[in-house]
């Protein structure tokens, strides 16, 4: 995320803002345009991502000593955490998707985390990113409740509880409520990823002004800081979802 104060001027004088700028995919090599197979600035990130990962969850914990080192602890506490979510929203019967949903917690978590050093990029900030994680929760709820329930499954679209007439209206909008799941999952994550941080962009091109410099300081400073916990709470929130969309694949129906 870049956080510099914007510099550029006008023909006119006035101060240009580019706070989407930092969003902008660039080849990591030369100038060139952006393929499908092109190394670039997200590509990068999305490893450190998984590099991050593989320190804290694999190297960090490799000795398993009594006493805990501090990556120790935290990796144990980030288990612990997810599985205890995982267990309790979704239920026992779903531990078998620990792992996966642990990858999806800690994936989103550093990445997110990676974007609020200056001069990175934000790769959760792109939906493009977004949406691949909510669509492959999506597919593997869903192909896991037909294997698992077969027809049964479509017991989730059935409201039994309510009068009879107003069960296939609420089936209909039970079906396209489901299907717009990855599309909320994903935006949701996204955009306010990257709302945030084109907040604090803006707050720093206000602070190449010298008359509200101290105060758009003391505002990116705190946007900051809001950010930090935003990282956090939008990993939860994205995983804790994952966990009631596993819940409905093991346990369909109203």
């Amino acid at each position: 995320m870049a956080t510099e104060a914007a510099e550029a001027h006008g023909e006119e004088g006035g101060l240009v803002f580019h706070p989407m700028d930092q969003f902008i995919v660039k080849p990591l090599f030369g100038d060139g345009e952006v393929h499908w197979y092109t190394i670039t600035n997200a590509t990068l990130w999305m490893f450190l991502a998984v590099v991050a990962m593989t320190i804290l969850m694999v190297l960090m914990t490799s000795r398993r000593a009594t006493i805990p080192s501090k990556g120790q602890s935290i990796a144990e506490m980030a288990y612990g955490f997810v599985y205890k979510m995982v267990e309790d929203v979704a239920g026992k019967d779903a531990v078998g998707f620990f792992p996966y949903v642990m990858t999806l917690f800690m994936f989103i978590v550093f990445a997110n985390f990676l974007g609020l050093i200056p001069m990175s990029f934000t790769t959760t900030s792109h939906f493009a990113v977004t949406v691949v994680l909510a669509l492959a929760v999506f597919l593997t709820v869903t192909i896991y409740g037909f294997m698992k329930n077969g027809a049964k499954f479509l017991g989730l679209f059935w409201v039994s509880s309510a009068p009879l007439p107003l069960r296939p209206i609420l089936a209909v909008i039970e079906l396209i409520s489901y299907f717009v799941r990855p599309v909320s999952h994903s935006i949701r994550l996204a955009g306010n990823v990257m709302a945030g941080h084109a907040v604090i962009k803006v707050f720093a091109g206000f602070a190449a002004i010298a008359v509200i410099s101290p105060v758009s300081v003391v505002a990116i400073t705190a946007m900051y800081g809001l950010e930090v916990l935003v990282a956090f709470i939008q990993a939860y929130v994205f995983t804790i979802l994952t966990c009631v969309y596993l819940k409905d694949a093991l346990h369909p129906g109203h």
